[in-house]
């Protein structure tokens, strides 16, 4: 039994998911995908992961924020975080906790950002 950390990775677009999960396994996590936001909700069950990374603009503009707010009323706890293109611009105009993000990960992303950011978040050293 892996004592990994699971990161649950909420995109449509294959070119993240393949980036995201390249950097976080090559950094000991263990990674999984859900390409809309009704299979990431469902994988939250499944899966159990220790932190979501979740996409704003899937199926519909504001699809992520939905996702999360859904996540968090049964897993409270459970840090989810804005992935987007527009996630410096969503924080300067709307106040991301309530709609239940963690924190906000801007794309590009900088994989030494993304991987300090979550051993941070899961108290990793």
């Amino acid at each position: 039994m892996s004592d990994r950390k699971k990161i649950l990775i909420i995109d449509d677009d294959p070119d993240i998911i393949e980036a995201v999960t390249t950097v976080l396994t090559a950094h000991g996590f263990e990674a999984s995908a859900a390409t809309n936001g009704k299979e990431g909700i469902e994988s939250v069950a499944k899966v159990k992961p220790d932190l979501v990374l979740c996409d704003m603009m899937m199926e519909t503009v504001d699809a992520g924020s939905k996702v999360a707010q859904e996540i968090k009323k049964k897993n409270k706890h459970l840090p989810v975080y804005l992935l987007s293109s527009i996630g410096a611009a969503t924080m300067q105009n709307v106040e991301i906790e309530k709609l239940g993000f963690s924190g906000v990960f801007q794309k590009p992303i900088t994989p030494d950002h993304l991987v300090k950011t979550i051993k941070k978040e899961l108290h990793i050293k």
